[in-house]
């Protein structure tokens, strides 16, 4: 913060957030959030972004983060705007993201007492903590600096999470009480513990084909893991645990991890690490899948352990930091079967396999994909669409695990906000592949993409009704195909409507030569993939076996 004491606590909170390290915002302007917006717009130190609705705003401030690894930030208004807000702040709860939802009150003589105020509701706190790691108020002027310091303390202490915090209008417009600057955290973590590592080090070293299974939580741990692998281990992934070991190395199953060539891999092993992950029903059939023993799990939150599978050994501590002193237990080369990553090789090439065999015309999509997007290291945002559940998640590779972005909860339409947010967070440009229902969700903030000139390619695969409930009407109900036909926009005559760049392939042979000519532009363009005039998938994804929980993938 600057020696002058900023005017208001709105200035101070927006010189705050520049001091912490905030580089990007969206949100939605509103009269309870001005005083920080006008601040933020006249210091200049922050870039913000002006999505069309709250819900894109927190979708874009969690693709930020997971892709910058920076603090990302949502600004919303009180009551209803905070509430539009609730359903994407859920995603990034889900996926642990480092993000801080700025909301705001009412005056303070009428908060938290239920007298019709405008923009009042009472139970804003009770609905804030049911998407929040934490939640946080600033009640007066005394308080700003230390409860927006804590705030962000939070959203970045592992295990990460969003945190959301209201500051009433009445305080943004107050003079501020000059105080220390912000500076960047650095969250606390956790010791190592020494008596547990000892244990799992001994039962490694006598392991003969042993395995790490990577989560999201392990993204940071990217450096140990491959050091792991590369003494013997195999190695698999959740969705969100991709390329913490490089997808293309030839001692990992990727995110095949729930093929039946996975489990035949998974059977003929003697130990398995889970670092990191929550073993998802929808990638371990709700938990039911047979995993090797003994069974281990390193995770930030002690709350995970053995919380989906019996484990014979928890440790609680950061990803990176226990796999190092893990390693430092170890020998440079471990006795473990040479024979193993060979077997993971051939299990993954057949897992492909059959993976493309389902595809039918697709395969030209899947492929020119595989190509382009870990070659240019693009960020690789998918929405939830049958395309993502059956190539997006598993088979088109990412560079870097933070450059992999997906609506891990299973929530549809969040995709073309998550893709904004992408763009914004990283230099190269943004792939995103999104479904023609979902897009209809989120079709909003396709004009933010416009206004904020970002570099994305949205790969829209229009099958011109729900797709998946289509199948899934046809496979479980006899075919009744009831609610699922969407009246489908012509996407052509919306992107002119709003300057934004559209080719149509209607030839799947066409889809190539579409995506390369984007990839050199400096905006967002759209490339819609007629699946009505290609043609259906050879198989028909239909979503999980009736009866089972969880959503697609």
């Amino acid at each position: 913060m600057s020696q002058t004491a900023p005017q208001t606590v709105g200035h101070q909170i927006a010189e705050a957030l520049a001091d912490a390290g905030v580089t990007t915002m969206f949100g939605v302007i509103s009269i309870h959030n001005m005083p920080i917006l006008d601040a933020v717009a006249e210091q200049g130190r922050i870039r913000f972004i002006p999505a069309r609705g709250e819900a894109g705003a927190m979708n874009m401030a969690d693709a930020f983060s997971r892709v910058s690894g920076q603090l990302g930030v949502a600004l919303t208004s009180t009551g209803t705007a905070a509430g539009n807000a609730a359903g994407a702040q859920a995603e990034a709860l889900t996926a642990g993201s480092r993000v801080l939802h700025l909301t705001t009150q009412i005056d303070r003589p009428y908060m938290d007492r239920d007298r019709a105020a405008i923009h009042d509701v009472p139970k804003q706190p009770e609905m804030l903590r049911g998407v929040s790691k934490a939640v946080f108020r600033i009640w007066d002027e005394m308080g700003v600096l230390g409860t927006l310091s804590a705030a962000i303390r939070a959203a970045m202490t592992p295990p990460t999470g969003p945190v959301s915090l209201e500051i009433p209008v009445d305080v943004q417009r107050i003079p501020a009480v000059p105080g220390l600057p912000l500076t960047p955290p650095k969250p606390a973590l956790p010791p190592v513990e020494l008596a547990a590592l000892d244990a799992l080090a001994e039962r490694v070293k006598a392991a003969k084909r042993p395995m790490i299974w990577l989560g999201g939580g392990a993204r940071g741990a990217g450096i140990e893991a491959l050091e792991l692998v590369e003494r013997g281990f195999g190695a698999v992934s959740s969705t969100q645990g991709r390329a913490v070991v490089p997808e293309s190395h030839k001692g990992t199953l990727g995110a095949f991890n729930m093929t039946p060539e996975a489990e035949a891999i998974y059977q003929s092993c003697d130990l398995m690490i889970v670092v990191g992950s929550r073993l998802r029903g929808n990638e371990t059939r709700n938990n039911k899948m047979p995993l090797p023993r003994p069974l281990f799990q390193i995770d930030m939150e002690p709350t995970q352990g053995g919380r989906n599978y019996p484990v014979d050994g928890f440790i609680h501590g950061d990803a990176a930091g226990t796999l190092r002193a893990l390693l430092d237990r170890l020998p440079e080369t471990l006795s473990t079967d040479p024979q193993l990553h060979y077997d993971i090789a051939v299990a993954r090439a057949k897992s492909e396999g059959a993976l493309r065999s389902r595809l039918g015309p697709y395969q030209v999509v899947a492929d020119h994909l595989l190509s382009v997007v870990p070659q240019g290291e693009h960020p690789w945002v998918r929405d939830v669409t049958i395309s993502n559940s059956t190539f997006g998640n598993r088979y088109v590779q990412v560079a870097a695990p933070h450059l992999g972005v997906h609506a891990l909860g299973g929530g549809i339409g969040q995709g073309i906000a998550m893709a904004v947010g992408a763009a914004a967070g990283c230099e190269a440009r943004t792939i995103a592949l999104v479904g023609d229902g979902g897009a209809q969700l989120g079709i909003a903030e396709l004009i933010t993409a416009v206004d904020a000139a970002l570099p994305i390619t949205f790969v829209l695969m229009n099958d011109a009704a729900y797709g998946v409930i289509e199948n899934i009407q046809d496979a479980q109900y006899d075919g009744r195909r009831h609610y699922s036909k969407l009246k489908t926009p012509d996407f052509a005559l919306l992107c002119q409507s709003i300057d934004m760049p559209h080719v149509r392939v209607s030839q799947i042979e066409e889809f190539p030569q579409a995506v390369d000519a984007t990839l050199g532009q400096s905006g967002p363009v759209v490339v819609e993939v007629d699946m009505v005039a290609i043609g259906p998938f050879a198989e028909s994804f239909a979503g999980p076996p009736a009866g089972a929980a969880g959503g697609k993938t």
